[in-house]
């Protein structure tokens, strides 16, 4: 999983049950649109989060209607598992990477 697929995600369980769009989480995973999107997109396609677009007049709102995403019961669980995971494997590298770096030899 990259890291700016687990950006998004931990911002989505920030409050899984709350319907987010996807500008307000490019601010919360610290990422662009172009990058977060494709990712949303995915998730969407695997069945970890549901969208539905903003049922507004964007003339009176006097911006395009927004599109809404949250993590679905199903998803919200498979996203902590995936973490975990993630979060098991970096600390697993880290583990392997740093005896060498706090032995001081280099090979």
């Amino acid at each position: 999983m990259t890291l700016p697929t687990q950006l998004v995600l931990r911002a989505l369980l920030e409050n899984p049950t709350q319907e987010r769009y996807g500008l307000e989480l490019c601010r919360m995973a610290g990422l662009e649109s172009g990058t977060i999107h494709p990712i949303l997109a995915r998730l969407e396609a695997a069945g970890w989060v549901d969208s539905s677009w903003e049922d507004v007049d964007p003339s009176e709102r006097g911006r395009p209607r927004r599109r809404y995403y949250r993590l679905n019961p199903d998803g919200a669980e498979r996203a902590r598992d995936a973490l975990a995971r993630a979060s098991a494997r970096s600390a697993t590298a880290l583990g392997v990477l740093r005896p060498g770096l706090a032995g001081g030899t280099a090979t």
